[in-house]
């Protein structure tokens, strides 16, 4: 383990002004190694080539096309100018957060000597199951693509027990694990704002709330099943989703046609407007099945306000008994959300931010930094204590 501050160049694709999850993952792990006293620079695509100094360090966009398909994605393809910019940059410490058009970074790095850390995002056979794969062949296909990034990385960094289960099937003996966190000072229950509320909602209604990308492997329909389930059921409910992306246009159709009460907001660059969002809401629904953490239900139980996820990803180790798990379907999490508001809504909402409160990020960036075996230099990051 070196003693001194390091160069920690981060990599990453399916980034986009309007990301979600990753976007915020980069940006407080950034904050976390400049705190630490380390110099962390990110390179993303972009439309154009930028250079900038933000509150994560050094931020720089190379030109790169957009992914038809998935709302405005962007992906690094000009191999040689990523290259010759990581030469340049010469850094000490290499994570890339894209283990497929990226992995040849590994090999780069391994040539260069420098250590390079491979941040699994995404569960693969998870995702290719969302898309239609069948089991076997989705497992056979994950397995050879973690087979070859495992070995091409001096280190796997895993968020989640159920992220690293597909490592430990092929024997991979380089993972790790670090969770992500969620800032507990800017998400609280104190942001519940009534008039928030009552934009969405009357006062009999259930709010719920959908914060995700609208896209195949978040399910994101299932949030409207669920709705529609509850209302056939007598239930008086509202559905608020807060994100876009290509399903969108086929979601609102669907919406119309069937009188659902629901808002679509797509992207909320408002960070206090969507944290009142999150405050002011019922239940969150995060129907991905493929979740390999869920930092926008966290967010949400930072916030007062208890999640119901699917029993297939990664959120029933986030959100403990603080919350409810429920089978992929409209009818499983129409039960999971009535079993959710029947308990005192004090109760049920000082469950959730005591949950959120064991996933700081002070914590989480300790555990990156080990993963690349890097010291805590500077006093103004501290692990917390534990909860």
């Amino acid at each position: 383990m070196t003693g001194g501050p390091l160069r920690i160049v981060r990599l990453a694709n399916f980034v986009t002004p309007a990301s979600g999850g990753l976007r915020t993952a980069l940006r407080e792990l950034g904050k976390g190694y400049r705190a630490a006293g380390h110099e962390p620079v990110l390179i993303v695509p972009g439309e154009r080539h930028t250079d900038r100094e933000t509150e994560q360090g050094r931020v720089i966009t190379l030109p790169g096309p957009p992914l038809p398909g998935t709302g405005g994605y962007r992906v690094l393809t000009d191999r040689r100018r990523v290259a010759a910019l990581l030469e340049r940059l010469a850094p000490d410490r290499l994570e890339v957060c894209d283990r497929t058009t990226l992995r040849w970074t590994g090999r780069w790095a391994r040539r260069a000597r420098i250590p390079a850390v491979m941040v699994s995002h995404e569960s693969a056979d998870g995702v290719l199951r969302t898309w239609g794969l069948p089991d076997h062949l989705s497992r056979r296909a994950a397995d050879a693509l973690n087979t070859r990034t495992a070995h091409t990385y001096a280190r796997v960094v895993c968020t989640t027990e159920y992220a690293e289960r597909e490592f430990v099937r092929i024997g991979a003996r380089n993972v790790v694990r670090a969770p992500l966190g969620v800032d507990l000072t800017e998400r609280h229950p104190a942001l519940r704002d009534p008039r928030v509320r009552a934009r969405h909602a009357r006062v009999d209604d259930a709010l719920l709330l959908m914060c995700s990308r609208l896209s195949v492997e978040k399910r994101p329909g299932t949030a409207l099943d669920t709705l529609e389930t509850l209302l056939r059921r007598g239930r008086r409910a509202v559905l608020v989703v807060a994100g876009d992306g290509p399903l969108r246009p086929r979601l609102e159709q669907r919406a119309r046609e069937r009188a659902l009460p629901v808002a679509f907001l797509g992207h909320v660059s408002d960070r206090a407007l969507l944290g009142a969002l999150q405050a002011c809401a019922d239940v969150c629904l995060a129907p991905g099945p493929a979740e390999t953490f869920g930092l926008a239900a966290l967010e949400a139980m930072a916030c007062g306000t208890p999640v119901v996820a699917s029993a297939s990803s990664a959120l029933p180790e986030v959100i403990g008994s603080a919350g409810a798990t429920a089978g992929d379907g409209g009818e499983a999490f129409a039960d999971a959300v009535a079993a959710l508001l029947t308990r005192p809504e004090p109760e049920r909402r000082q469950a959730a931010r005591a949950r959120a409160e064991c996933f700081g990020w002070d914590t989480s960036v300790t555990a990156f930094l080990a993963a690349h075996d890097a010291p805590v230099l500077s006093r103004r990051l501290a692990p917390e204590a534990a909860p």
